[in-house]
């Protein structure tokens, strides 16, 4: 096997690892939540099974070690003879966590910290000991004696194999002929067997064909392994788990002390499959546990890209046909108008497709918040349960990519500053368990991602007070109760007096912010004193193509994202009233929307300066509620393919990207939420009104 070939499965390995400890990780949250059943256990067992055949494969021999002794007791509680209770799902969850760790060694070439997992194995053998009586106990000898890093943990590890173990077993294993292609080794199952006791093996080489008709790539001998043990028949079945389907296996006890080699017998492929024997050990037959899952293939994140780009240059160039053929009389070329909307649905159709390929469940993101849950609330010394909902929502993978920080600042400041100690809770009326809920949902043709806890809220006056007495607003000014919850988001800020490992210097939130802002998105905080905060996150399903409205504003045209819409209408002029400092408001169906002149807002010369005369398009985004974009016409509906204006010019206040349109111009996309961000122009600018517009807007136009 080349090195490449070599290098590329243990990457592939690595992958599986991080999604089986997901899947961990998430059944281990349904334990803590009271909502496991018979199926949850069976699902961790397996996962970690899978670990530690694979780094056995590849010789991670201390990972392997440790996720044994992790197996062992998780086969122990399938059985029903360990009861599963909160103090033993918190050691899964820190056992878990030490694996996770090892892996994470394993995968960056280093050796992991000396004594990292130490502890874990002699709390993980002593439980299984307590249970398996003579054979546990030397179990636990040989854990202990190899902590110790003395000769006697092997002579403790034969006795367990070999001396006083119970029954000797007969295994006829008979490969297929494709179980090379398949990148399965039958020495290493044979070498997994050895771990599990004394074995003796000889080689059945009556199917070997004569030299010139032997195929190097075919797997001909078959084996007749004795193994001598104290582990249930199970634990044999589990070492062929992975070549069940690739194989002929045959597992029998054994009352003579020899094995002559009985006919290899078939066993039933959904029983194989079963990481368990077909019987338990109280005799009663085993329901088989068939794991099913879809056929996936696993491609380059680069190819996607690619693909994705190939896809945005063909809605581009189909907006340019259809443009051409609009202009040529409809008896000229008859077919072709339906050739473009049936080219038209095709292309949406492929497009859908491939965006499906990037998106991903939040969950790859939300299965890392536990831990980080769990370790920061030791170091508080609070007692905080996490709630997740929505982990299967799916996002583009780049949005995701981009989460992990700011969820963590927030998780991090929600425990800090919001979560209360056990004593203060109770003193408040509160359970001593403060409670965080991570949250994401699809609404309104965006992602929203929630993290809210129960905590003491945000102190709006602490926040003001400790702001001025930095320097980062002025004494005079006069803030309103959303204006002083945002100061916590500048850079600096922090109400902690002093600076510790979890918090203090002022770096997090800012941080949220902006990294939130780069991937289109807003963030809003609700907070009530006493009772808890919410962070809302708002972001993009895709950062790729979406769908908008093409409005006009003078020459110049700008694309409105559609998920904003609420609405269009041209008013009355009775309709349209001046709110003195305010600007202009529009009455509509009893309230009154605020009236932004996107010409007054980016420079347009030439542009109708009477909302009246123009047409009022109604968005709404999550921050500032409903506000009326006055614009001169409507053009049409359109998809678009979004191009990042920041990493191509620069980035524009109100700008969240460009497209090119079907004429080969550039159009702005408008970031509806911009618009109306205070560090920008402030909603109510009037046609009247002269702005500050970046000479960058009006070179982009041209």
């Amino acid at each position: 096997m080349t090195a490449h070939v070599f290098d590329h499965l243990k990457s592939t390995y690595f992958e599986e690892c991080a999604e089986l400890l997901e899947c961990v990780y998430t059944q281990l949250a349904a334990l803590e939540d009271g909502r496991e059943d018979r199926d949850t256990v069976h699902a961790i067992f397996r996962a970690v099974h899978s670990i530690k055949g694979g780094g056995g494969a590849f010789g991670f021999a201390r990972m392997v070690g440790f996720a044994h002794g992790l197996e062992t007791l998780l086969d122990l509680v399938r059985d029903s003879k360990i009861v599963l209770d909160r103090p033993l799902a918190k050691l899964l969850l820190r056992a878990t966590d030490a694996l996770s760790d090892l892996i994470s060694a394993d995968r960056e070439g280093r050796v992991a910290e000396t004594g990292l997992e130490d502890g874990l194995r002699v709390e993980l053998a002593s439980l299984v000991a307590a249970v398996e009586g003579a054979a546990g106990g030397a179990e636990l000898a040989v854990v202990a004696d190899a902590l110790a890093g003395n000769q006697a943990g092997e002579q403790a590890e034969e006795q367990a194999q070999s001396g006083g173990a119970g029954q000797a077993y007969c295994i006829n294993f008979r490969p297929h002929l494709d179980l090379f292609k398949n990148a399965s080794e039958p020495l290493l199952l044979i070498r997994e067997l050895g771990r599990l006791g004394h074995i003796e093996v000889r080689a059945d080489i009556t199917a070997l064909p004569a030299l010139d008709r032997l195929d190097p790539e075919s797997a001909y001998i078959a084996w007749v392994v004795t193994v001598h043990t104290a582990v249930p028949m199970a634990r044999l079945y589990d070492v062929f788990e992975f070549v069940a389907d690739q194989c002929d296996v045959a597992i029998a006890p054994m009352l003579p002390p020899s094995c002559d080699g009985p006919a290899v017998a078939a066993i039933d492929t959904t029983a194989a499959a079963e990481p368990s024997s077909p019987v338990s050990d109280t005799g009663e037959p085993r329901r088989a546990e068939v794991l099913a899952a879809a056929p996936t293939v696993r491609v380059d994140v680069e190819k996607i890209d690619r693909l994705v780009n190939l896809v945005g240059e063909l809605v581009i160039n189909q907006t340019m046909l259809v443009q051409l053929g609009a202009g040529l009389p409809a008896e000229m070329c008859p077919g072709l108008t339906n050739g473009l909307d049936i080219l038209a649905q095709h292309l949406r159709e492929l497009q859908d497709g491939v965006m499906a390929i990037r998106t991903q469940p939040v969950r790859s993101v939300f299965s890392r918040m536990p831990r980080l849950l769990r370790e920061v609330s030791a170091l508080l010394g609070k007692d905080t349960r996490l709630v997740m909902s929505g982990e299967s929502t799916e996002i583009d993978k780049t949005v995701i990519e981009h989460l992990a920080d700011p969820l963590t600042h927030l998780l991090r400041n929600a425990l800090d500053h919001g979560i209360e100690t056990p004593a203060e809770r109770v003193a408040a009326g509160k359970p001593a368990q403060g409670i965080v809920h991570l949250g994401a949902e699809h609404r309104g043709g965006r992602i929203i991602i929630e993290v809210a806890d129960d905590g003491r809220g945000i102190d709006g006056a602490r926040v003001l007070a400790r702001a001025r007495a930095r320097g980062l607003i002025a004494a005079d000014k006069i803030l309103s109760d959303d204006e002083i919850i945002d100061l916590i988001f500048l850079p600096g800020f922090s109400t902690m007096e002093s600076v510790s490992n979890i918090s203090g210097r002022g770096v997090g939130m800012d941080v949220v912010r902006r990294n939130i802002l780069a991937l289109g998105g807003r963030i809003n905080v609700h907070t009530v004193a006493g009772q808890g905060s919410r962070f809302v996150l708002s972001l993009p399903l895709t950062l790729a193509i979406l769908d908008g409205m093409i409005v006009a504003v003078g020459a110049d045209t700008y694309i409105v994202p559609l998920a904003n819409i609420v609405g269009s209408l041209r008013p009355a002029r009775a309709d349209v009233h001046a709110v003195a400092g305010h600007g202009d408001v529009l009455a509509l169906r009893g309230a009154y929307v605020p009236l932004l002149y996107l010409a007054a807002r980016f420079g347009v010369a030439d542009a109708l300066r009477d909302a009246w005369r123009g047409i009022v398009v109604v968005v709404e985004n999550e921050s500032a509620g409903k506000i009326g974009l006055v614009v001169d016409d409507l053009i049409g509906q359109q998809q678009v393919v979004v191009k990042s204006l920041e990493a191509n010019y620069g980035p524009v206040s109100g700008v969240g990207g460009a497209t090119i349109l079907g004429n080969g111009r550039v159009a702005l996309i408008l970031d509806v939420a911009g618009l109306c961000d205070p560090c920008g122009a402030s909603v109510g600018v009037t046609g009247r009104d002269t702005l500050a517009v970046p000479t960058s807007t009006a070179s982009i136009m041209q």
